[in-house]
């Protein structure tokens, strides 16, 4: 989750580091939405493609998804809870994990958001539904499978 929605939100204009701390708090979000957050109604087409990206105070749309956000120094990062999802923790919790096969893991996510158009990356269930859900299984396959070899080698 965390690499497609850092390649999602790369592909809709975040800097590389706002993209890390995007997918790292959307996956970190999503985990805990597994435990028992309450559904949202999602917004209208019309509404997502009228305000694309919207930054208010503390909060950050990226179409009609939100995240808190906070910045630190000249940057501004993405946060649940009080903590902040930098690159470094982007660093420590996904690319290590990936290890030397993160690059094409990275590639291989831009590939698939650019085969998708803008109204289909802004909406968050559609995203979801229509991205994610349908690669998720086949890629965490895929992934474990390409960074066991290269562990092997």
């Amino acid at each position: 989750m965390a690499i497609l929605q850092a390649a999602r939100a790369s592909e809709l204009g975040l800097s590389i580091a706002q993209a890390k701390s995007w997918g790292l708090n959307r996956a970190i979000f999503y985990a805990a939405a597994k435990k028992g957050f309450k559904k949202i109604p999602p917004r209208s087409r019309e509404e997502i493609s009228s305000k694309p990206v919207e930054k208010k105070k503390d909060r950050y749309f990226l179409g009609n998804e939100m995240a808190y956000a906070a910045k630190k120094g000249n940057r501004t990062y993405f946060m649940i809870g009080g903590k902040l999802q930098t690159e470094s923790e982007f660093e420590k919790q996904i690319v290590r994990r990936f290890g030397s096969i993160f690059k094409d893991a990275w590639e291989e996510s831009l590939k698939i958001i650019q085969e998708y158009p803008k109204d289909v990356l802004l909406s968050q269930n559609r995203f979801f539904q229509q991205v994610y859900r349908p690669r998720r299984d086949e890629l965490a396959s895929k992934w474990s499978e390409m960074s066991e070899l290269q562990q092997n080698v």
